[in-house]
């Protein structure tokens, strides 16, 4: 029996309130439930309508604006370019390839560190809390670029593909097809017209 989210409702005011808890909570608190891995969802008090995303996205433009920014300039610039994309979705999903991946390379480590400072369940959790610590900016700055690799790539395997698609319908003999054009003197279906030429 799988346990449903936790409801958060979202009110005119602005105001969160945690229905477990029967209390108002802030973004703060609800950036606690996602550190905690604790399932939710945020809905309009009145409509119902599922507000979780739009939340999610205020504690990360919050995240964004305090500290050190995790994505550029140049990377947000990119993933606005694939809204309306006929790739969008494809988008999406290999961002979110790419972080889960990234994920399980964090739980190697985490794996690593145990093994390297034995059994005691306390060293490890201290020495992994101050590795985070002290690595943790070079670690967010890795993501980061990591990510933003990904969406380099991706983005010029989006151009390979179109430019493969135009020079596939550029061989098409279509009397109509612009991308034909620069083709025709090249091809061989001119010259029966030179002959008829010459002929007359």
């Amino acid at each position: 029996m799988t346990s449903q989210p936790r409801i958060i409702k979202k009110y005119p005011n602005r105001r969160l309130y945690d229905t477990e808890t029967s209390s108002y909570i802030t973004l703060s608190d609800v950036k606690k439930l996602v550190l905690d891995n604790i399932e939710f969802r945020v809905e309009d008090a009145k409509s119902k309508e599922d507000l979780t995303r739009c939340i999610l996205l205020q504690i990360i433009l919050e995240e964004e604006t305090a500290g050190a920014p995790m994505f550029s300039s140049d990377m947000l610039s990119q993933i606005i370019r694939f809204y309306g994309n006929a790739m969008q979705g494809m988008m999406g999903n290999y961002l979110e390839k790419n972080i889960q991946t990234f994920i399980e390379i964090q739980k190697r480590l985490q794996d690593q560190s145990r093994q390297m400072y034995g059994k005691n369940p306390i060293l490890n959790s201290e020495a992994w809390s101050d590795f985070v610590k002290m690595q943790g900016p070079a670690i967010q700055g890795l993501m980061g670029h990591y990510l933003e690799q990904s969406a380099n790539a991706f983005l010029e395997m989006q151009q390979q593909l179109q430019k493969q698609t135009r020079n596939l319908f550029s061989t098409f003999p279509f009397p109509n097809f612009s991308g034909a054009a620069p083709n025709q003197p090249d091809t061989p279906q001119n010259e029966p017209g030179k002959s008829n030429d010459n002929k007359s």
